[in-house]
């Protein structure tokens, strides 16, 4: 009997324990939460660093901490290399503070979520395509900003895999003689790239294009009569 109550004591307490340390995460003030998620996220937690943030946007979404909060989500995501999360975070931001002093950063972080994510020239492009576009938009819109510098170098190498893609297919249409397909991707890389790279490659294989096609519109000669 003795060890019965005693077992439902010790319960007893291990519950309320439980309950007081739930109840205390629950107390815990927006300066605490931003704190902890600060520190989580120096120390590389970044799983953790996005639970204290969530906690303080969602509990404290008038707090002067709380557009701190949705930057660092953003933030943690993109070094967990969760770039459509990072991107989904830092859109949302753009959205809810489009006037906010951050956003010529967050646009760039946008088009580096994209960047990172770009694969080699024989695979899809449509993140180099997007990394492009986003780079001009913060190019366009804040073109003395900082983070508009930084993004030109980036731009470059957009521009030299998207021209590397065409090339690569236009010379696997080449060598597969067909030269009509093959021309229009050796023309978009000397109009739409020039300078990146395979402008000149890509001015020879169209004069050789050109010269494959025009000989198959010739008629076949008529043999001179005897």
């Amino acid at each position: 009997m003795k060890r019965l109550l005693l077992a439902c004591v010790s319960m007893m307490l291990i519950c309320s324990g439980c309950a007081w340390l739930e109840a205390k995460e629950d107390d815990l003030s927006a300066q605490e939460l931003v704190q902890n998620g600060v520190d989580y996220f120096e120390d590389g937690n970044y799983k953790k660093a996005i639970e204290s943030f969530e906690k303080l946007r969602d509990w404290y979404p008038f707090s002067r901490y709380a557009i701190l909060a949705e930057l660092k989500i953003a933030d943690a995501y993109f070094n967990l290399e969760s770039y459509a999360d990072a991107i989904f975070a830092y859109e949302e931001f753009e959205q809810l503070h489009p006037r906010n002093e951050a956003v010529p950063y967050v646009v760039f972080q946008i088009g580096r979520s994209y960047f990172n994510q770009i694969d080699t020239i024989d695979r899809d492009q449509s993140n180099a395509a997007k990394a492009l576009e986003t780079y001009r938009r913060l190019i366009r819109q804040y073109p003395n900003d900082a983070y508009a510098g930084m993004a030109k170098s980036d731009v470059v190498a957009c521009y030299q895999s998207l021209s590397g893609h065409e090339f690569y297919v236009g010379t696997f249409y080449y060598k597969n003689k067909n030269y009509k397909a093959a021309k229009e991707r050796f023309t978009a890389v000397v109009e739409k790239y020039p300078d990146v790279g395979h402008h000149y490659e890509a001015l020879t294989y169209l004069a050789n294009c050109d010269a494959w096609i025009q000989s198959q519109l010739q008629p076949p000669e008529v043999p001179s009569a005897p």
